[in-house]
């Protein structure tokens, strides 16, 4: 049975939705909107923003309690925001979290359907299949099939449907086990390196469809991607990925062998 959705003022005790978010501009205000007219509670982590976004999410929560508001001094990275929302969130007793981006590209009616696959399985982590309509960016749409075929190699095509895609639900106790075994995953490496990571540990992912929205300028829609930067680190993950793979691949072909 799916829980109960915030429209129904009644909380989950175990699924929180979590946003990170770095200086997204007015969008961020209607992407909470969205999520708390289908879920309770919303927690944001605001990474640094300078934007004056911090002020205005504040002034939400102060309105509605079921809306936290977690503002970091300095931007960290996704990564390490996502990590501090995890820590405040297991303090709370949570057991899992959804995942989104806070600019409106991710599709907030979805959230119940995913978060009900998470209760079904709780072992999995959800993870969102990126719907493209035809006037996404080819840059974009090709360039992640790259990241999407190392993933399979690095984890033997364990299931993972897209590595890039950070709308998704994660079980936090092995998330925070693995992130405070290693010092990577704090920027923009953290959602394929979340996958692939948890693959490892032996928790299995659920794919589920869902749709993408790029927002052009005039529409509010703010992009942080920078390609050279972002593609670097990105190669430099799947690099030190590469070399854990190969480490772990006598225990990898035997999942794969006993999964046939």
């Amino acid at each position: 049975m799916a829980e109960p959705s915030a429209a129904s003022s009644v909380p989950s005790a175990s699924h929180l939705v979590l946003i990170p978010s770095y200086n997204p501009g007015a969008a961020v205000y209607d992407t909470v909107r969205a999520a708390r007219a289908l879920w309770a509670p919303v927690w944001m982590v605001v990474d640094g923003s300078t934007d004056g976004t911090a002020e205005g999410l504040q002034a939400m929560a102060a309105a509605d309690p079921q809306l936290r508001v977690l503002v970091l001094a300095e931007n960290c990275g996704k990564g390490a925001a996502v990590l501090h929302g995890l820590e405040a969130a297991a303090a709370a007793g949570y057991s899992h979290v959804l995942t989104m981006d806070s600019d409106g590209q991710h599709p907030a009616a979805l959230i119940p359907d995913f978060m009900a696959a998470s209760r079904a399985q709780p072992q999995a982590m959800v993870l969102g299949k990126p719907v493209f309509a035809a006037d996404a960016p080819q840059l974009r749409v090709q360039g992640r099939k790259i990241s999407n075929t190392w993933a399979q190699l690095e984890t033997l095509w364990g299931g993972i449907g897209d590595s890039l895609y950070g709308f998704r639900v994660y079980p936090i106790a092995p998330l925070r086990r693995i992130m405070h075994g290693q010092r990577w995953m704090r920027r923009f490496d953290f959602d394929p390196e979340a996958a692939v990571r948890l693959s490892w540990a032996g928790v299995p992912a659920v794919n589920l469809p869902a749709p993408v929205r790029y927002l052009r300028a005039e529409e509010g829609g703010v992009s942080h991607f920078k390609y050279l930067r972002d593609n670097a680190l990105l190669s430099w993950m799947h690099a030190r990925l590469f070399t854990g793979f190969l480490l772990r691949l006598p225990m990898l072909l035997w999942r794969w062998l006993r999964g046939r």
